[in-house]
């Protein structure tokens, strides 16, 4: 039997997703020179108007589990795989929004189009920056079924292996990894284009891994190079 409490901990995990999704949408605001896919501010309002039903649903289903004193789990569940499908769409428009993006800014640079050195170092960097929560938000919502499925205790095949999960006399046998674990694995991948602490166990996790690096191998090493060429 799964408990009540086990059901509702550690909610702000998901309210921390959304406030990176809040921050993606703000770094494409930011983006000075034109490199975004259509009209600037198409990719934030899609990307909004999708996070604000999934909000509501996320505070319906956490509201739900603590409400009842023994939530039915496979009821629960049903619906947080909803909410696990539209999150992975967002988490999708988001990325192909920035590799969009990431396509434009090496072509410009490509064709001689590029704009100043410095508004190109900064779009290099939001692009980059975008890279880092868009993968955390795949891995978070990929790993062991995606929170959903850890918030109730279903869990799946892990994905990734922590240094917890290696170490469990230093935590309880419930231990189950949040978004920040997410979001300091993706940095760390896109800082050290491998894997550091966190292991990835699934190929699907690996085929990410690799997605990833390569997006921050191209901006670090080509577009933030060049950057610093037309400043010098």
């Amino acid at each position: 039997m799964h408990s009540h409490t086990h059901l509702t901990r550690r909610p702000w995990d998901f309210w921390l997703a959304r406030a990176a999704v809040l921050l993606v949408a703000v770094l494409q605001f930011a983006v000075i020179n034109d490199f975004s896919f259509g009209p600037k501010w198409l990719a934030p309002v899609l990307e909004i108007a999708l996070l604000l039903p999934l909000s509501f649903a996320t505070a319906w289903t956490l509201g739900k589990a603590r409400s009842t004193a023994e939530p039915h789990v496979l009821e629960v569940a049903k619906y947080r795989r909803a909410i696990r499908s539209a999150a992975m769409l967002l988490t999708a428009l988001i990325t192909v929004m920035n590799f969009a993006a990431l396509f434009d800014l090496v072509r410009a640079l490509l064709s001689g189009k590029a704009g100043a050195g410095p508004s190109l170092l900064l779009d290099a960097l939001n692009i980059w920056a975008t890279n880092v929560i868009a993968f955390s938000l795949w891995f978070w919502n990929m790993d062991r079924g995606g929170p959903a499925m850890r918030g109730l205790g279903l869990h799946r095949r892990e994905d990734f292996l922590f240094p917890q999960m290696s170490l469990p006399q230093l935590h309880d046998e419930e231990w189950a990894p949040g978004f920040v674990d997410y979001l300091f694995l993706a940095f760390t991948n896109a800082t050290a284009f491998s894997p550091t602490d966190t292991l990835p166990l699934s190929q699907r996790a690996k085929l990410l891994m690799m997605a990833q690096a390569a997006v921050s191998l191209l901006v670090v090493a080509l577009v933030a190079a060049r950057a610093v060429n037309i400043l010098a």
